[in-house]
């Protein structure tokens, strides 16, 4: 049996899907997406899915898994990555758990702090406090709170403060300072982090939000409208949803609403690098130093002969044939 986990992470648009498939392509593994809007079907180009002919030769897990009306959290990934992750390595192959989601990480390689229970009456005060006092309103009432978690989540991912703000009322705790006490349960798990210099990630985005116009990005938010899905979603709070929905009401152009998906986007990535950035276990590989994401999968590769011997178990006859 298999006993290891190759974590792959970093900001959005780094290239951490594409390095992950160079990997899967030359040993036996798998990938779990560690994404939290990736497991909403109907919801594509906004969230920069594999495309499904890449998923037909490398599986993909956790991916479509529910409608964007549904409601699916952190516990549920962790339930069900967990299961795959065992699953493969007594297959002795290996698993990539690959995104950008932080908390979806932790709660894999950490554990996960459940909290209080929901307190449905204190949630529809806030979700009203927000509605009137303006969009905005509860990020920074959490920042004066529990600046650590005000951090790492965007203004308009009212859920998840919403659920913050829950645990400081109902516990006089920040939830931060819970989520900070778990010790790791994975004892062969390799973190890895791509990074970029920051101008040269920021013109990717911008680059990656063009090719999502060009792909369909606004038919695809139409389409959602027209099939019902209300814009208060937590599944439509995410990058590029919020804007291209805000220019769909009339509220500014279309050129407006990308310009924001770019800068929006580009905010998220910092927020995610000061995220990762804090976890010490992770190895940091530089892509710009690379030339290709295959050279960048042989680091990576290197890394983990080194750091897990038994990887050899996951060898592809490829790969077995340059060893």
């Amino acid at each position: 049996m298999l006993d290891a986990l190759l974590v792959i992470l970093g900001p959005t648009g780094v290239g951490k899907t594409e390095v992950a498939i160079e990997l899967a392509k030359r040993i036996r593994a798998e990938i779990i997406s560690a994404d939290s809007r990736q497991i909403y079907k109907e919801m594509d180009i906004g969230t920069a899915k594999p495309s499904s002919a890449v998923r037909q030769k490398i599986p993909h897990h956790l991916i479509d898994l529910v409608f964007p009306d549904e409601i699916f959290d952190v516990a549920g990934f962790k339930a069900r990555a967990e299961a795959i992750i065992k699953e493969l390595q007594k297959k002795d192959k290996l698993p990539i758990l690959v995104g950008g989601s932080g908390l979806y990480i932790k709660a894999v390689m950490d554990g996960l702090f459940i909290g209080p229970g929901a307190d449905w009456k204190l949630r529809e005060k806030l979700k009203k406090k927000e509605k009137k006092e303006g969009r905005g309103t509860l990020h920074q009432q959490l920042e004066r709170v529990d600046p650590t978690t005000a951090s790492r989540l965007h203004p308009h991912d009212q859920r998840r403060i919403i659920r913050a703000l829950e645990v400081y009322h109902l516990s006089g705790k920040p939830i931060s300072s819970y989520q900070t006490q778990f010790p790791s349960t994975l004892t062969n798990a390799v973190m890895i982090g791509l990074e970029r210099e920051r101008e040269s990630l920021f013109r990717l985005i911008n680059e990656r939000v063009d090719r999502m116009v060009a792909g369909g990005l606004i038919g695809e938010v139409e389409s959602l409208l027209s099939k019902g899905y209300s814009e208060d979603l937590p599944s439509l709070q995410g990058l590029g949803y919020q804007q291209i929905i805000a220019y769909l009401k009339g509220e500014y152009p279309q050129e407006e609403a990308i310009r924001l998906v770019k800068r929006d986007t580009r905010r998220f990535a910092k927020r995610q690098m000061s995220w990762f950035k804090r976890d010490k276990r992770i190895l940091w590989i530089d892509t710009e130093e690379f030339s290709s994401f295959t050279e960048i999968s042989d680091k990576i590769m290197d890394i983990l002969m080194k750091k897990i011997p038994q990887i050899k178990l996951a060898y592809s006859e490829k790969c077995k044939s340059k060893t």
